[in-house]
Formats: structure tokens, sequence, C-alpha cells
């Protein structure tokens, strides 16, 4: 089987830069007409393959001083989580004197899958995609062949760039946190079906449980649990047996399973201890307030946009994975048995 032609051949052959040889061939500015032929005609003779017809378009789209920021309707009404996220990447696009689009992608976009006009006439040099909206939808936006840059979700069959927690490590930080205080029978709550991210930490609260010799309990493993008071308060009462330490996916349900307790008479952190995920509000208001795992939004939308920026020059090179880590933060909810 014949070796794949590269960018790197072809500026190889030439003597110059890899970026030279892909302004050239995608119609950017930056090498003079005679370079740009001689980049094509090598390109031909070595038979790399690239879209000539798409030149024109090409150097129209990465001239428009656009770059386009999209999330699905639910993301976006998430202010505590992504509001940081997004005004990073706001202060971070203006930096670069370029323009951010925003669209929200309501449920009927996202089921019939309707791209922002910005997308589908290619009016943008660069798509950031915050969070999950759906796998085909995400796929749909790389298939116009714009670079593109995920922020908080990635899936094996998708081949983008994406930004993402560390979600397996801090939650084993976490539940490492739990045993050290001296706790052996650690619950988990958290929606294993709603994010990719909230899948891995239960990975890592289960590669905590074994490093540290431990057993996981099944009737403490409430892996579909909802943001809804009244279904984890009757998850809290029916168990016979309760454990002494709760790790929850997310703030919103280490809020709801404090409080949870204390409305069955079981003090946080006096008889059982509480950690969640995010650092958000509901971590710092809870009473008492919640041990947690601190995320960095700001460092979110830099990289993001730092990567996109990167990807928009270096379009050949394989995608990467950056997984950003989550540094524990120990509060009142957590205490020594």
């Amino acid at each position: 089987m014949a070796k794949k032609v590269t960018m790197q051949d072809i500026a190889n052959q030439l003597n110059i830069s890899k970026n030279s040889v892909s302004q050239a061939l995608t119609g950017k500015p930056g090498v003079s007409e005679e370079l740009r032929k001689q980049v094509q005609k090598v390109a031909e003779d070595l038979g790399y393959r690239y879209n000539r017809s798409t030149q024109t378009r090409s150097h129209t789209r990465n001239q428009s001083g656009n770059i386009a920021l999209i999330a699905s309707d639910f993301a976006f009404s998430m202010r505590s989580f992504f509001g940081e996220i997004y005004l990073t990447i706001e202060e971070e696009v203006n930096k670069r004197n370029k323009n951010l689009l925003i669209q929200s992608i309501n449920q009927q976009a996202k089921e019939s899958l309707t791209l922002p006009s910005f997308i589908k006439n290619r009016e943008v040099e660069g798509v950031l995609i915050l969070s999950h909206i759906s796998n085909t939808y995400i796929q749909k936006v790389l298939d116009t062949g714009i670079p593109t840059v995920l922020i908080d979700h990635h899936h094996p069959n998708i081949k983008a760039d994406a930004i993402l927690t560390n979600n397996r490590f801090g939650a084993y930080a976490a539940v490492q946190h739990l045993i050290e205080l001296g706790h052996q029978e650690i619950a988990f709550i958290g929606d294993t079906e709603f994010s990719p991210s909230y899948q891995e930490r239960l990975e890592g609260f289960l590669l905590a449980h074994k490093e540290f010799g431990l057993e996981t309990q099944k009737e403490y493993l409430f892996t579909d649990a909802p943001e809804e008071s009244n279904i984890i308060n009757h998850f809290i009462g029916q168990l016979v047996k309760k454990p002494t330490a709760w790790f929850c996916v997310n703030d919103g349900l280490g809020y709801l399973i404090t409080s949870g307790l204390q409305q069955h008479g079981i003090q946080v952190p006096g008889e059982a201890s509480v950690c969640s995920f995010d650092n958000g509000q509901l971590s710092q208001l809870s009473t008492p307030s919640i041990t947690t795992m601190d995320i960095s939004f700001k460092a979110f939308g830099q990289n993001a946009v730092e990567r996109l920026f990167w990807r928009t020059e270096n379009p050949d090179e394989p995608y990467q994975e950056l997984l950003l880590p989550a540094e524990l933060i120990v509060r009142e909810s957590t205490q020594k048995i």
C-alpha cells in the first residue's frame, strides 16, 4: 500500500515550511502567486489529494474574521457552569481581532440537523462546540470541513480536537480523599447516560475502589440519577444501610444529596460526608459548603481558542485531546469517621 502523501512531503521537496504549503493549497494569503503555482504542481506530481475548486471559497472563508460558538440551548442555560467559558472565549477571540458569532441549537434544529446559516454558508473561519449537542449533529458540522474544536465533549467516532476535563483522575482524587478520611462505604450519584464526563467519573470512582482494595456495592451505585430532589430523597430513604460517604458527579447533585440527607435526619458531615465535582456556586452556597473538584473554566476557553487557531493553520495534523486537571477543594462537607 502506497504511503499517503502529506503537506510535509511537498514542503520537503520545495524546501519551504509546511505552513506555506497549507497557505498555497487552501488559498490563504501569505505566499506569492508564483510559489502557489509551484506548490500546486508538486502536489499534483506527488499525487497529493486536495480540492482545487474550493481554493477561492476557502480564501474567502478564511478572511471572514468570524469565529462561531454553538451549543445546545440547555448548555447555554447553565450559566453558572458555562458562563465563564463563554466569556473567556469571547475575550480570547477579540484579542485576535476576530468576531464571535454565537447561536444556541434547539431540539428541533438538533433533530433536523439544521446548521446555523453562518456555518452552512461557510462564513466563519472556525467553530467551537460547547458541550454535547448530539454526535450526529457534531459530525454534520465537521463534514463542512471548517476547523472545529469541541469543548467538554468527545466520542470515539468523532475525529476532532477536544478540550476536556480529566474526569477519571478527578473522580479518583475525590474518592481517594474520602477513603483517606476512613470511608469504605461510598455511594455514587450521577446519570452516566447524560454525558461522557459522568461515565468517566464513574470509571474513576471504580478505579479508586479497585486500587484501594474496596468492594463497590451495587446498591450504592445510583447511575441514572436525575437532578430532582424527590427522586434523590427517595433513593436515600430506600437504602436499608446508609453509606458513610457520597460522591456526586456535579455540584447540583451534591447540593441535593446534602439537603436530602439532612431531611432524613442524617448530619453532614457528622454522619455522612459529601463530595461533588465542578466547584460551581451550589457547592459554595450549600450548608455546609461542599468539598468538590475544581475545574478551570478560564483554561477551557483559552485552550479551545488557541487550539482552534492552531488548527486553521495546520489542517492535516492529527487531532488531539487535551485533558485539563481537576483540583480537590476541601470544604465543610467531608470529615474523618
